[in-house]
């Protein structure tokens, strides 16, 4: 079996919020909004969709999306720079529609869920890398092992009030201790996640 890790946090993930809004404000359209609309705190909502692959030698593999997440993230209109994210996955929540998959994600092998509750990710960089996309870079933490970690971010939609785009990643298992299954199971978890965030 495999293992995924999440990043996260995770995405990594919430930080992908940050550099997001900066693509917004860059637009060249005349009407694309500008980084002073987009300021402010948001909150990940329920809406987004944490998704995870992991492949296997010969096909097949494990796809699954996490349930319970939270997270939140502050831009700074004027130096995005300065703007900060923080996102927490709970591996308990992972759904793969095979509860035996499911269960051996979140025991000691992989998770350990029930002494890992959470898997975090905050933003250390952000940086714009064309109109709308950006790379984010940050600090995931599983199993107790710490670790930087990149994620990209394009922007799909954005208003006064809400956010949402695309954040990608590919994560090394081994680092965080969740290892076994390979090689016959990739040591790479794949994240493709739609995030949506909402203006407090």
């Amino acid at each position: 079996m495999i293992k995924q890790q999440s990043k996260a946090t995770p995405t990594a993930l919430a930080l992908g919020v940050v550099l997001a809004t900066t693509f917004g404000p860059s637009a060249t359209s005349a009407s694309a909004p500008q980084l002073s609309d987009a300021a402010g705190s948001y909150g990940i909502t329920g809406a987004s969709r944490v998704h995870f692959s992991v492949a296997q030698v010969g096909g097949g593999g494990i796809i699954g999306d996490f349930g319970k997440f939270s997270g939140n993230f502050r831009i700074d209109g004027n130096n995005i720079a300065r703007s900060s994210v923080e996102f927490t996955l709970y591996p308990e929540s992972v759904e793969t529609g095979e509860s035996r998959v499911e269960d051996f994600l979140k025991s000691s092998a992989v998770f350990d869920s029930a002494t890992y509750r959470t898997v975090t990710f905050r933003s250390t960089s952000v940086k714009q890398t064309g109109p709308d996309t950006a790379a984010v870079e940050g600090t995931l933490t599983a199993r107790g092992k710490a670790r930087k970690e990149r994620f990209s971010v394009k922007l799909m939609d954005w208003n006064s009030r809400s956010i949402s785009f695309i954040i990608r990643g590919s994560i090394f298992r081994s680092p965080y201790g969740m290892d076994v299954g390979t090689p016959i199971y990739s040591n790479v978890v794949e994240f493709d996640m739609n995030i949506k965030g909402q203006k407090h």
